[in-house]
């Protein structure tokens, strides 16, 4: 019934808001080198905010039409081997349009931020970010965050090769946001097992947000943003798809994706389809059982793009099984099977995954809309989410199964531009219910709402900006009664929080070159149900969780300060941070044990952990340095560290990345009948991590990963086809990764995962395959 009180009130506005479309313009404009002047063939020009796009013919010439008559958007402007363009443009008083691009070996770092409340060149953007596009998603990962974790600041909690929670800057769970579809994923994301549960190759590219962001989201975005954005609308009267398919040898993971995507007249439309399979991963001492997975997603788009703006509706269903083992021993420190045998290579590379396992399902239906109203605009962004986990232990009944919907609503009214100034006014709103229907049971049934409002305005000079903003969050947790067998397994508990949480930003364009911003603000967030409520065994991380109704809200006071630098050769950065969190929420463990007895009699010794706060501190920096001293060598650098102290107990904050530094030199040669051509060495290094929580983690030791690569693109007729190789950790190296849930424990025999490397070597062979047709 909510469900349709939402979408009956955005068909109401559309039937207010259509007729007033005004009259129809098109955009006509040409792309050329500015060197030579020559016409650039096959550059995008796209309109991110009305989700537009063009490609120029084999003259450079491009046309943009059905557009609104009136309002200021930017425009990028992009091809390879050419300095991104970003330009905002008067739709009333412009009709044709010329952009003269300058070559540069270097990525540049001029590219459209669109997770912030106002779209935006990166450098006129005061929110740290970095941009990840096609070509750098499509290199061989196990998973999207794996591919995101190449980025300075951010880090994975990993699960062996099946399972990736982002970590930006020291912060993870629910203190990090992902966007798919312009909505907050919602999927149980308290838990240190839980991915984020999207297709991997759903996105064109994501945008990584560093810093605080609550102003622009709410609760929750304590630690920064992943902004995933799916590829634009086809141009007028194309139809265009792509291929992706991937073999890796470590656990046999074969990887595949179609995806076709149209637009006729403005009606658009995009359809994706994914299939994922792997066997168990194998470490440098052998394979770990039963950690193989399959995936299979389905998505699609429809919807209109027209003078009065766009309406887009998306649906996706992803569905997730992994294998799951609870490591047990023979008096060789082998892993041996509830029998007490030995397991053999066709039970290792068996694609039928035994119990335990998960088998998680997300089903998502977003409908987002940006309205032109006169010379501003409305944006409207409503979801609708599904979430259902289910922890099989023994059988096809689940142990413990949340099942979980959520409603979200997000409103943003952009004012007209008027003498640099943008004023943005929103309102949003969120409610969930989960409950649980396994046989066991770990977080009570719940109810949580929230509802937020802002302000932000930003104003533009020329060679600065500064923006500011105002925020104002509400949110209310419900947990309900329940007893099993006459005792009390939940108390009930119903509270509310509150939060005014603001924010400062800066950029200052010194030169071409040169380039500085500065952020300062506050954000907050509220504990989330399973903080609150849990009692009981959580299987997938072998431990007893007790949660504390009388947690209150973490608020974090941060500041950052980036400096860039791009010239023609060089290419460099520099950012600081410092985040001060008071009352901190996370689990520990402090010697404690409980026996816990299944429905078989059987009787297993749990460690317990209690979720409870304390003040922290976390700074550290990120910098990256790239050298071209010549145009088809490319040198790599990247380094982020974060220092996290718990301030209350004098002590480390638990499971904090180590120090990284990244190096990759890359040759591009230019070859007859080729493009895009490559080979690269790469070397990751580790730092060791010693500053830990010493009762229950244990520290890491540094190590250093050799990787390397190979790729191409040739033409099989017209059809262009890439082709690439590309080896991890190619020198097998036996290694514990500091944020791996499989390392060593503190506990000894009361703890089950008893140092399980990191996967060892793995080569990865690629295909991608991009055509379009009119």
């Amino acid at each position: 019934m909510t469900k349709l009180k939402i979408y009956s009130l955005v068909l109401s506005m559309l039937i207010f808001i259509i007729p007033a479309q005004g009259k129809l313009i098109t955009v006509k404009g040409k792309v050329t080198d500015a060197v030579t002047q020559q016409a650039l063939p096959g550059a995008t020009i796209a309109l991110p905010d009305l989700k537009r796009s063009a490609t120029t013919n084999a003259d450079g010439e491009f046309h943009l039409a059905n557009l609104p008559a009136k309002g200021r958007y930017l425009v990028e402007v992009s091809y390879i081997g050419y300095k991104n363009y970003t330009q905002v443009i008067d739709l009333s008083a412009i009709s044709d349009l010329t952009f003269a691009l300058q070559p540069t070996a270097i990525e540049t770092k001029e590219v459209v931020i669109t997770g912030t409340l106002v779209s935006g060149s990166n450098k006129k953007s005061s929110i740290s970010a970095t941009t990840l596009g096609r070509s750098q998603l499509l290199q061989p990962s196990t998973n999207l965050i794996d591919a995101l974790a190449k980025v300075p600041g951010v880090s994975q909690i990993s699960t062996g090769l099946a399972i990736s929670k982002p970590v930006i800057r020291g912060l993870s769970y629910n203190r990090v946001i992902t966007l798919d579809d312009g909505v907050k994923q919602q999927g149980q994301q308290w838990g240190d097992e839980h991915g984020i549960e999207i297709d991997q190759f759903k996105a064109e590219r994501v945008e990584v947000l560093r810093g605080a962001a609550s102003l622009m989201y709410g609760s929750d975005a304590l630690g920064g943003v992943i902004n995933l954005l799916e590829p634009l609308t086809a141009p007028e009267g194309q139809v265009k798809g792509e291929f992706i398919s991937n073999y890796s040898t470590n656990n046999g993971l074969t990887a595949n994706s179609l995806m076709l995507t149209g637009n006729e007249n403005g009606f658009v439309w995009r359809a994706r389809g994914s299939y994922k399979n792997a066997y168990s991963f194998k470490t440098p001492t052998g394979y770990f059982p039963n950690s193989g997975y399959n995936e299979t997603d389905l998505s699609g788009m429809i919807g209109l793009n027209k003078r009065w703006g766009y309406s887009h509706l998306n649906f996706s269903s992803f569905k997730n099984n992994i294998g799951f083992y609870e490591p047990e021993f023979n008096a060789n420190g082998d892993f041996v099977n509830e029998d007490g045998d030995l397991f053999t290579s066709s039970e290792f590379k068996s694609r039928n995954l035994e119990y335990p396992r998960q088998d998680i399902r997300h089903y998502k239906v977003a409908l987002n809309n940006n309205f032109i109203i006169g010379s501003g605009n409305l944006k409207v962004d409503l979801g609708y989410q599904k979430n259902q986990r289910r922890e099989l232990e023994d059988g096809p009944d689940p142990s413990l199964f949340f099942d979980m919907n959520t409603y979200s609503a997000d409103l943003k009214y952009y004012l007209p531009q008027s003498n640099g100034w943008q004023p943005v006014f929103g309102l949003s709103g969120d409610a969930a219910h989960s409950v649980n229907k396994g046989e066991e049971v770990l977080v009570p049934n719940y109810d949580t709402y929230g509802v937020g409002v802002f302000a932000y305005a930003k104003k533009t000079w020329t060679a600065s900006t500064f923006n500011a903003g105002l925020r104002y969050d509400f949110r209310s947790n419900e947990g309900h009664q329940l007893f099993a067998d006459g005792d009390e397994v939940f108390a009930p508990f119903k509270n509310t929080f509150s939060n005014i949480s603001g924010a400062l930003g800066f950029t200052h364009q010194f030169t071409d070159e040169w380039n500085f911003k500065a952020n300062a603000g506050s954000a907050f967030r509220s504990p989330n149900p399973a903080e609150l409520g849990s009692n009981g065994v959580h299987e997938g991380t072998f431990r007893y969780e007790i949660g504390d109704p009388n947690l209150k809200p973490e608020r974090s006071y941060q500041v950052d300060a980036e400096l860039d630098y791009e010239g023609k050769i060089i290419s460099a950065s520099l950012s600081v941070y410092n985040n001060y969190v008071h009352n901190y929420i996370y689990a520990s463990h402090n010697g404690e044990f409980r026996d816990v007895t299944d429905e078989d009699g059987n009787t297993d010794n749990y460690p317990v952990y209690r979720y409870g706060q304390a003040n922290a501190n976390l700074y550290g920096t990120e910098a990256s340095f790239i050298i071209h001293p010549v145009p088809f060598i490319h040198f790599e650098n990247t380094f982020g560290y974060t220092h996290a102290q718990n301030t209350s107990f004098d002590k480390p904050l638990p499971f904090i990345p180590a120090g990284n530094l990244r190096n990759e030199l890359r040759f591009e040669p230019k070859l007859k009948n080729l493009s895009d051509s490559y080979i690269f060495v790469g070397i990751n290094s580790a730092f060791k991590q010693t500053r830990v929580d010493d009762v229950f983690e244990t520290p890491t030791s540094g190590y250093t990963l050799l990787n390397a690569g190979i790729g191409t693109t040739f033409k099989l007729g017209k059809q262009p086809v890439r082709l690439s190789v590309s080896g991890n950790n190619l020198l097998d190296k036996k290694y514990y990764d500091a944020l791996s849930r499989l390392k060593p424990g503190r506990l000894d025999q009361s703890d089950p995962t008893l140092g399980v490397y990191n996967p060892g070597r793995n080569i990865t062979f690629g295909i991608y395959l991009p055509f379009r047709f009119n």
